[in-house]
């Protein structure tokens, strides 16, 4: 009877390794989307590298967002099962 059990606590475990290994990868993105986005921007309108900056900020502001919102969802679901 304990190995189903033990099975689902390594694969919730794995999930959670998972999902915050993803912050590694989804911060980066999101800056790159920021300026890739502004850069555009500033082409179009020929205001460089005001918009550069700007949504490359927010590129960074998401990223940050993303983090916290990833560490809160894991930390409530450990409290949950603990």
């Amino acid at each position: 009877m304990t190995a189903p059990r033990d099975r689902e606590k390594k694969l919730k475990a794995a999930r959670r390794l998972a999902e915050a290994s993803s912050i590694g990868i989804a911060f980066p993105i999101a800056l790159g989307i920021g300026y890739l986005w502004g850069s555009w921007m500033d082409r179009v309108f020929g205001t460089e590298p005001y918009l550069t900056y700007i949504f490359s900020g927010f590129g960074v502001v998401a990223g940050f967002v993303n983090a916290v919102r990833v560490a809160f969802r894991l930390s409530r679901e450990e409290e949950d099962e603990g």
